[in-house]
């Protein structure tokens, strides 16, 4: 594992290398993701800018949720964002040559390209986060400090562990990408909002099956120190790594899985 570690550092670090070559290109791209992705957050203001509350959420309660989910989902995307790529590998047969190299063939496709636009996206996340954490009321304790970070990590595995899972897909129906981003950024898309103002169905959905309501919702709840309103267990706030490590250990054998039913394009 450090082995594997220390060379996906130096992969990437080869990489951002060898963006930063063009500096002002790459602070163009940067800023134009984190003024793209802001456009998010201008559209919540727009919803709040007609209602005073969504459920019993303020805007500046949203704001935290909006962030927490942003700011995990920009990590994700910078990680295994590219795994969106895999579908053209194994439509071109590029895949293979991955499969026979002496290294596990997801930490290949993780380490095969590190977008530093994509920066822009966490960058505005923070600010956000930043502005949340200024107005919203919050009975602070080491706990709820800790929780911050905590959070943020373990809802970006959640997130990387859905995109994982579901890219697998590609193993046996190939033009199914819009299927996975409908999970991987529409996910990104749910998460920013208190899961009580959807239909029954898809709450139980995020929460259950693809878990990302523990992304963000159930820890915002507990910084917040907020119920369900849908009534579940004040518990559900406090086992966000625990759902992101069970997910990493089910991803990871969805992905072996896959691999073992892998059949070239060259039959």
């Amino acid at each position: 594992m450090a082995d594997l570690a220390r060379i996906y550092v130096h992969l990437v670090g080869a990489r951002i290398r060898s963006q930063l070559e063009y500096r002002l290109s790459a602070a163009f791209q940067l800023v134009g993701t984190a003024l793209l992705t802001a456009l998010d957050f201008a559209a919540i203001a727009a919803i709040f800018a007609n209602v005073d509350q969504l459920g019993d959420w303020s805007i500046r309660e949203v704001a935290l949720l909006y962030a927490l989910a942003t700011i995990s989902f920009a990590l994700t995307d910078l990680v295994v964002g590219h795994l969106d790529l895999l579908p053209q590998m194994i439509r071109e047969g590029t895949l293979d040559g991955i499969l026979v190299r002496p290294l596990p063939s997801l930490f290949q496709l993780v380490a095969a390209d590190f977008a530093i636009r994509r920066v822009g996206k966490a960058l505005q996340g923070v600010g956000v986060l930043i502005f949340a954490l200024v107005t919203v009321d919050i009975d602070w304790s080491v706990g709820r400090v800790l929780a911050i970070p905590l959070a943020i990590a373990a809802g970006a595995v959640i997130y990387a562990a859905v995109w994982v899972s579901l890219a697998t897909i590609a193993f046996w129906i190939v033009d199914a990408i819009e299927v996975v981003n409908a999970f991987t950024y529409g996910g990104s898309f749910l998460s920013q909002y208190p899961i009580g103002i959807f239909a029954r169905w898809l709450r139980g959905l995020v929460v259950f099956v693809v878990p990302i309501a523990f992304v963000a919702y159930f820890p915002a709840l507990y910084l917040l120190d907020k119920d369900d309103a849908l009534g579940l267990p004040r518990a559900f706030s406090f086992v966000s790594p625990l759902v992101a490590c069970l997910a990493a250990i089910a991803a990871t054998a969805i992905w072996r899985n896959a691999v073992r039913h892998y059949r070239s394009a060259g039959g």
